[in-house]
Parts: C-alpha cells; sequence; structure tokens
C-alpha cells in the first residue's frame, strides 16, 4: 500500500491531513487490521479544544478498546470560527 505524502504519522499510527485549513485525522490501515472489526468510536464533544499527544477518543473493537491520539493541538472548525471571530471582535474594540 502506498502512503499519501500529504499525511503525517504518529508512532501511535494516527495520521493526519491538513488541506485548505481543515485536518483530518484517521487511523493507519495497520492499526485497523490489528484491531479488527471496530464496534464503537468515541469522539470529543463539537467545541473540544484537542491537545497534541493527548487522548481525544477511543476506538472499540471486539479485541480491544485503543485510545486515539493527537497528532496536533486542534479545535473543530465551529470552535476555530467562533475563535476568530471574538479575536476580531477584540481587535476592532
Amino acid at each position: 500500500m502506498a502512503y499519501p505524502k500529504n499525511y503525517r504519522y504518529t508512532k501511535e499510527h494516527e495520521w493526519i491531513s491538513v488541506e485548505a485549513g481543515l485536518a483530518t485525522i484517521g487511523i493507519t490501515d495497520y492499526a485497523q487490521h490489528e484491531l479488527g472489526d471496530v464496534v464503537f468510536v468515541e469522539l470529543p464533544k463539537p467545541g473540544a479544544k484537542i491537545e497534541v499527544g493527548k487522548s481525544f477518543g477511543t476506538v472499540e473493537s471486539v479485541k480491544a478498546v485503543s485510545e486515539i491520539y493527537a497528532p496536533a493541538g486542534l479545535m473543530d472548525a465551529a470552535a476555530y470560527e467562533a475563535y476568530i471571530a471574538a479575536k476580531s471582535t477584540e481587535a476592532s474594540a
């Protein structure tokens, strides 16, 4: 399998791809095969800030529950837009 050149990988088998300011995070093909059938995924609530290197969710499979670690510090798109709007309001005040 060829790995996309625009992906950045962690030692824990997560990847991140950033296009047009939007980050997408996933787990590697290897991790997916090791987990087996995924039965549940827990992700942070909308608006949550995600800290680099910290767990921000879990993937539960028929074999195990694994934590998902953030490859970068992020916030979801809605929270980011609110943050930018607040900053521009502060700057104009």
